[in-house]
């Protein structure tokens, strides 16, 4: 594959040099997958591998509740015809989607998962001349995308104490390719208003995209959503998820919704340097998924309950953390992690290594380095969060 005489000048006109704009294009002739884009670089950031098999594993934002029956039935059925592309699949899905979002179908496509789609907007509105802009701490998969092309990341701060994202700093970024807000924030597990958001879209630098990751946003209590906004053609696109409240991690199913100029540059690198067909297993369970009515109300119920019992908990043991309204939360461990070499190395938590120890065998999340005492905390099951509880009350000494 060779780039096209637009895709040329798109590298050159944005502040590429050609000795990055050739290693690109070199990389796409050869068919090549980005450095970035492999499994341990994108959502596996909290991977670790030989876990016990009866270990609590809540490092990673999955939902222990995994895919729904209907899901689970959709996709059982499918996999006899696992020989055969069937895009229609996810064209019902897409449509579906589309039906229930109120936009037309041509502003929604889907993909396997968000992570890809949040690389390649990065690869299609950032460059040296273009900077990526995401809250700090925020979740760090864009920033790998932009250093590849030379990009800067600029790295915004949470505002304190409601820790939403500082949109009129993200704003003031004058150079401003893409400007990223996940919301609920992860780690943070903390929304930013609808007004603010708004704020954001309307006075966001000339030729920036705003891109609103929703990948959490079902599982929030007063959640609201922004596809109105794509719906008006606005400078937003708009990343979607079923990992989480839908519980689909492992089949990878996700969907982008933007108006179709914003989506075909960005799908302008799908099947080059991204492969992202999704498959049919994922794509009817998302189907399956989105059919039902009961699922998002009872898992967000579930997962509230569930959280508000482990916050007591923190509240009754006196230990800090950030109220979320998502399914995982940060929690102030008081202590930083130590490397081999007696310096600070955030990386390695006392309390998160010590839980690992604990007969009850628990992974928490990683710890950002803004941040580094906190630790980020998966919401589990009860049972699983009985088992935290227990070990982290015995680490911590309360």
């Amino acid at each position: 594959m060779t780039l096209t005489s637009s895709e040329q000048k798109h590298f050159l006109k944005n502040g590429f040099s050609r000795r990055n704009f050739g290693r690109i294009a070199t990389m796409m002739a050869a068919g090549t997958t980005l450095p970035f884009y492999n499994e341990p670089a994108l959502a596996q950031l909290s991977r670790v591998d030989n876990i016990p098999d009866d270990a609590v594993v809540i490092n990673a934002n999955e939902n222990p509740l995994g895919p729904s029956p209907e899901a689970m039935e959709a996709a059982h059925k499918i996999i006899s015809n696992g020989g055969r592309y069937l895009y229609g699949e996810t064209d019902k899905a897409k449509n579906l989607l589309a039906s229930q979002e109120g936009l037309k179908p041509e502003y929604v496509r889907m993909f396997p998962g968000s992570s890809g789609p949040l690389h390649q907007a990065v690869l299609a509105f950032c460059s040296p001349t273009k900077s990526y802009v995401v809250a700090d701490p925020g979740y760090e998969a864009g920033g790998r995308a932009a250093a590849f092309i030379k990009a800067k990341t600029v790295k915004v701060p949470l505002l304190k104490p409601s820790y939403a994202h500082d949109v009129k700093a993200m704003a003031a970024v004058k150079d401003a390719g893409l400007i990223y807000i996940c919301n609920p924030n992860n780690p943070s597990g903390t929304m930013t208003t609808r007004a603010d958001i708004e704020w954001l879209v309307a006075n966001k630098p000339a030729g920036a995209i705003v891109m609103i990751d929703e990948a959490y946003t079902h599982i929030a209590p007063n959640a609201y959503f922004c596809s109105d906004l794509v719906a008006k053609d606005k400078d937003v696109i708009i990343l979607r998820t079923f990992s989480k409240i839908y519980g689909l991690a492992g089949l990878r199913a996700g969907a982008v919704l933007a108006r179709p100029d914003l989506m075909d540059k960005l799908s302008g690198w799908t099947g080059s340097l991204i492969w992202s067909s999704p498959s049919i297993t994922g794509m009817v369970a998302a189907t399956a998924s989105l059919a039902s009515k009961t699922l998002i109300p009872e898992r967000k119920a579930k997962i509230g309950a569930v959280r508000d019992d482990v916050f007591n908990f923190f509240e009754k043991k006196k230990i800090k953390y950030i109220p979320s309204v998502s399914n995982c939360v940060m929690v102030d461990t008081g202590k930083v992690g130590v490397g081999k070499d007696g310096t600070p190395d955030y990386t390695q938590n006392p309390v998160m290594l010590a839980l690992r120890t604990q007969p009850e065998h628990v992974y928490i999340g990683r710890v950002w380095q803004t941040m580094p005492t906190y630790v980020r905390v998966t919401i589990g099951t009860a049972d699983e969060m009985a088992k935290f509880k227990t070990a982290f009350a015995k680490v911590m000494g309360v």
